[in-house]
């Protein structure tokens, strides 16, 4: 006698998903945007660019925490300044000087040059 035993038929395997890019860009890019396109002179406040933002078709109410880490992320990449507030609420206004990049500062440290006051800022 023969017991042959019958194994089930081996599952396909399947390939992770890939999460379609959003075609508006990423928060940081919308925030930046919304704020540019604003006129005013004393910045733009949280609540006037999440209203540009749902204009735009963002879910605001579902990402609400993305909108604040981004905010908070650009204004100390030195992107975005408060002109008033504190943290993610207040208002906000593009950086007329291109903030410096870290990477070129942390490499002139690496080699031993020395920066004057004014250039460490």
């Amino acid at each position: 006698m023969s017991s042959a035993i019958a194994l089930p038929p081996a599952c396909p395997v399947k390939s992770p998903k890939k999460r379609a890019r959003s075609q508006k860009g990423t928060v940081s890019a919308l925030i930046l945007r919304a704020v540019s396109g604003s006129a005013q002179r004393g910045g733009v406040s949280l609540a006037a660019m999440k209203k540009v933002l749902k204009a735009g078709g963002y879910d605001v109410v579902k990402n609400k925490a993305r909108i604040i880490v981004a905010i908070r992320r650009l204004v100390n990449k030195k992107s975005l300044v408060r002109t008033k507030g504190s943290g993610a609420s207040g208002s906000f206004k593009l950086n007329k000087k291109a903030p410096k990049s870290q990477q070129i500062l942390t490499a002139r440290r690496s080699f031993g040059f020395h920066l004057s006051p004014a250039e460490s800022d």
